[in-house]
């Protein structure tokens, strides 16, 4: 069955032009406002039925296959709004065109609209700290690492109401980059996070492995926390976040915890938090409770506060019971303050820690010049802030951190950052040099 693309313009019924007043500016170069089909062919371009040849013309005159017709077809059908006159014509159309809409058109159709419903994200940056502690005979050690990532984060459309995200990390140690040396397990390709997340009014659900970082910011959790299960959001200005699963700690690229410990078992863990935040208050706040089960608790011991054990009247503890608050004032769109508490109530030493932490601007990656700084005073106990910590900060050491970030490029991001402080219990001097640049794409 041959025809012209003029001919074939008794498609517009499908789509309702012939009762529809044509307003659509005409896109083609070669169908001058006097034809006859000029408003078909305006309307059929604005609703996306056709779209000529990409250089501006129509071609009006040219032959058009079967599969060309059934992608016209195709496009028509997805339209809901016609008339019980024009779905009829759809319907003895696809019936022409039964064969091609199966093996050609909507298949086609059906890929590039999935195809359009996938975002990809991403970054690489490069990461360089340098961490200088004190031992016991007042000499100073210091641990230098040089880390490169590949980030890539891809997010598909299921419905309006669902989505599946997922994180994969590519990364290596540059002080390594034979991959034969001490550092040779940092290099390595990890699906970090893959989870289904459904957004409703009011309420939010991820399911699967996503990202844990809890309110206390970084307090208790931080970024490169994942966990395996659910959790469920509810509420509006209060709102409460429920968690039932398990968290790998055997796999946080942190290496800031200056502690004996070797995690080779996961966590089970359950919690709540409870936050409050509305964007015509300048305060927020709220509280959290966190339940944590693991045989990695038993014999935990911190290197950096004279071996200190994971204790709770005996040394065989294998639960972390953790309350946490925070606080936050907004005092102008520029600054802020924030506070938050955790204490460990399974453990009766290095079980409290506390941050105070006063932010100025920040820097945005989409708007270059942008800029900020901050300053805080953490303390973080190593039974405590067991999973949690900020990039420069120390567990199971308390001190003083600044840091500053700066946009010079468009999606071009620049942060430093410097701690300084001391061991909570053996007072011995720890410090921390920090910096990253990442790149966004």
């Amino acid at each position: 069955m041959k025809k012209t693309l003029v001919s074939a313009l008794t498609t517009a019924l499908v789509v309702g032009a012939a009762s529809t007043t044509f307003a659509a500016a005409n896109p083609f170069s070669d169908v001058p406002a006097d034809h006859w089909a000029y408003d078909a062919v305006a309307q059929l371009a604005a609703d996306g039925v056709i779209e000529g040849y990409g250089d501006t013309t129509f071609r009006g005159n040219q032959s058009i296959t079967r599969y060309e017709m059934a992608q016209m077809v195709a496009k028509a059908m997805a339209k809901t709004d016609v008339s019980a006159a024009d779905k009829a014509l759809i319907d003895k159309l696809a019936a022409e065109f039964s064969d091609e809409l199966n093996n050609l058109g909507v298949r086609v159709s059906n890929l590039e609209r999935n195809a359009d419903m996938v975002k990809w994200n991403g970054q690489a940056r490069y990461t360089y700290r340098s961490l200088r502690t004190e031992q016991e005979n007042g000499s100073k050690d210091r641990d230098n690492s040089d880390k490169l990532l590949l980030r890539l984060e891809p997010s598909a459309e299921v419905n309006d109401h669902w989505h599946v995200n997922a994180r994969l990390d590519a990364t290596t140690e540059m002080s390594d980059d034979k991959g034969d040396g001490d550092n040779h397990d940092e290099d390595k390709i990890t699906l970090k996070r893959v989870y289904a997340q459904g957004n409703y009014k009011n309420f939010q659900t991820q399911l699967g492995k996503f990202g844990l970082y809890t309110p206390e910011q970084g307090l208790v959790f931080d970024s490169d926390n994942s966990m395996s299960g659910a959790n469920v959001t509810f509420g509006n200005a209060l709102k409460a976040t429920i968690y039932a699963g398990r968290i790998d700690v055997s796999d946080q690229e942190k290496g800031y915890h200056l502690s004996n410990r070797d995690f080779d078992d996961t966590a089970n863990m359950q919690g709540i938090t409870l936050q409050y935040a509305t964007p015509a208050s300048k305060w927020s706040g709220g509280a959290a409770y966190y339940h944590l089960n693991t045989n990695d608790f038993i014999g935990l011991t911190d290197g950096l506060n004279n071996g200190e054990g994971y204790t709770n009247g005996k040394n065989d503890e294998d639960n972390a019971n953790i309350w946490s608050a925070n606080v936050g004032y907004n005092f102008d769109n520029t600054s802020r303050l924030f506070a938050a508490y955790a204490n460990n109530t399974s453990a009766d030493n290095l079980d409290k820690s506390w941050q105070a932490i006063y932010s100025y601007k920040g820097a945005q990656p989409e708007n270059k010049n942008t800029w900020g700084a901050y300053a805080a005073y953490r303390y973080l106990g190593t039974y405590t802030s067991i999973f949690g910590t900020e990039d420069a900060q120390v567990v199971g050491a308390k001190g003083w951190e600044i840091g500053a970030n700066y946009t010079p490029f468009h999606n071009v991001l620049a942060t430093a950052k410097y701690f300084n402080g001391k061991g909570i219990d053996s007072d011995r001097d720890v410090d921390t040099l920090w910096g990253r640049i990442q790149f966004f794409f």
